[in-house]
């Protein structure tokens, strides 16, 4: 059977993209290949990750189109153009619209590096998430994977992993634990999870 075609959005160094790569190299995904990567940065580190995994890369830039229809639309032929089946975002930092998440019913998946419902939503991005959570003590944080509809983190949990926070940390040294030990996991995972779950109902 083909493999669910991938999509991975990003907007800088892509890390996650390189987890998702590599994943798929050890066959912790195997029912999806990622064919493409549309980053809306044109000096995105993960475009040269992209490229040296020998995926197609693309780059969408919405001060040059002008507005955000535009921008989605652009993002919408190239998704098409190449018969993608799930777009997964990773540190994709352009909130989408209704109008393109209604396009594409539980196949947007994100990560959110927190435990949904904490630390999430609107202005909820990067460091900032993890700054909040120490900032509130809490105990425990980690990393979410979740369907992406018009509520910025609103929609469907798919996979939750925790992370303890400790005495010492720092948002910068929680943001790498939580990446390492949640974020890179359960984004393949979901990944693949998803991928095998569109297969079924091709």
């Amino acid at each position: 059977m083909d493999k669910t075609k991938i999509a991975v959005l990003v907007s800088g160094g892509g890390t996650n993209l390189q987890a998702l790569i590599n994943s798929q190299n050890s066959g912790v995904i195997s029912s999806g290949e990622i064919v493409l990567v549309i980053s809306n940065n044109a000096n995105a580190y993960a475009l040269e990750r992209a490229k040296k995994a020998g995926i197609k890369a693309e780059t969408v830039i919405k001060k040059q189109l002008g507005s955000q229809q535009a921008f989605e639309q652009k993002i919408i032929d190239i998704l098409t153009e190449n018969g993608i089946e799930l777009i997964v975002l990773a540190g994709f930092m352009s909130i989408l619209s209704e109008d393109f998440t209604k396009r594409y019913p539980e196949r947007i998946i994100n990560v959110h590096p927190s435990l949904i419902p904490s630390f999430c939503g609107k202005g909820f991005y990067g460091l900032k998430v993890h700054e909040e959570a120490l900032k509130k003590g809490v105990k425990v944080t980690g990393a979410t994977v979740h369907f992406v509809n018009e509520i910025p983190d609103g929609g469907r949990i798919i996979m939750q992993k925790a992370v303890t926070i400790r005495e010492n940390d720092t948002a910068e040294s929680l943001q790498k634990r939580v990446m390492e030990k949640a974020e890179w996991k359960i984004l393949p995972q979901s990944t693949e999870k998803i991928c095998r779950q569109i297969q079924k109902c091709k």
